[in-house]
């Protein structure tokens, strides 16, 4: 594949960005999927801030090719993470679930490249405004931190593409050669896929939380918790205690009773998949087998480029 513009920002060979998932995307995942010449990326959403310098330093250790930081800007002690980031020279650094003027330009100012999430051209435009060097437009098929809109990914990336110019990185649904060859279709440069990478061999997710993904029905995802962040959440007996809370319309301080500490990490990490809050992407119903990261890189590739060869001869 030719250089473009996500390629040549992050310098790696393919647009493909792991997302920096919370449970799921420790160093192992980050530098198997850089090692495979896409661009991982460390979830700092579910690491206190010592940890998250322990994976920035392993991630360097396995690993010589550019690798980033996710960090959700409404974490507690964003202060203590971005100090590390600095500190141990993290290239770059995508941020999401708040306002990314406050950070860009002090990342930018340690020689740091900025890609922010959004679920809307209106955010995308005050993403661009804020200076940042790149821009993930989410659908609402995804699994973390989505949009209230419920914007799907078709419909997202093209009206994004036309309120901005910045490289253009498209999330939510893809998982395959052939929805990378869709968004970018549409004007995205680079894709960034979480659920395909949760379920991996390198994810820190727990087998459970894994094995139960792989065999969900078409359906079995559900957007939640818009009161709070809405995220797309498998259907369990915690999800059905939510659904039933925001069908008698519980506050938001009910739902936050009700989600406690822990609650991802328990069905994510430690895999109760009963009790535990399980986060996945709409696209995991496609998901058959955990295999390694570096796979899921090279059968992308290789299915984005047998598509584009028979898209060129397609003529009506």
């Amino acid at each position: 594949m030719n250089k473009n513009k996500i390629t040549t920002l992050f310098e790696i060979k393919y647009p493909i960005i792991q997302a920096g998932m919370v449970w799921c995307s420790g160093w192992r995942l980050a530098s198997a999927v850089s090692n495979a010449d896409g661009l991982g990326l460390i979830g700092a959403g579910s690491m206190r801030p010592e940890i998250l310098r322990e994976h920035i330093v392993k991630c360097k250790a396995a690993t010589t090719k550019p690798f980033g930081v996710n960090v959700p800007l409404m974490y507690p002690q964003i202060e203590e993470l971005m100090q590390i980031i600095i500190e141990e020279r993290v290239p770059i650094v995508f941020t999401s679930a708040g306002n990314p003027k406050i950070w860009t330009s002090k990342l930018q100012a340690e020689g740091i490249k900025v890609a922010h999430v959004v679920s809307s051209s209106k955010f995308a435009l005050k993403s661009q405004e804020a200076g940042v060097d790149a821009i993930v437009a989410e659908g609402f098929e995804a699994g973390g931190h989505n949009g209230r809109e419920e914007t799907t990914t078709l419909t997202l990336i093209p009206q994004v593409r036309k309120a901005v110019d910045l490289p253009l990185i498209a999330a939510g649904g893809i998982a395959s050669g052939n929805s990378m060859m869709a968004v970018m279709a549409l004007g995205a440069d680079g894709v960034q896929v979480g659920t395909r990478f949760a379920l991996t061999d390198e994810s820190s997710a727990s087998d459970a939380f894994k094995n139960r993904c792989v065999k969900l029905p078409e359906g079995d995802t559900i957007l939640s918790l818009k009161k709070l962040t809405p995220v797309r959440l498998i259907k369990n007996e915690f999800f059905h205690q939510i659904e039933e809370m925001e069908h008698r319309g519980a506050s938001a301080e009910e739902l936050r009773e009700l989600l406690g500490r822990g609650r991802a990490r328990k069905g994510i990490f430690e895999g109760d998949l009963v009790e535990g809050e399980l986060e996945i992407g709409q696209i995991a119903s496609s998901v058959e087998s955990i295999i390694p990261a570096k796979q899921v890189v090279m059968e992308m590739m290789t299915e984005f480029n047998e598509t584009a060869k028979q898209m060129c001869n397609i003529e009506f």
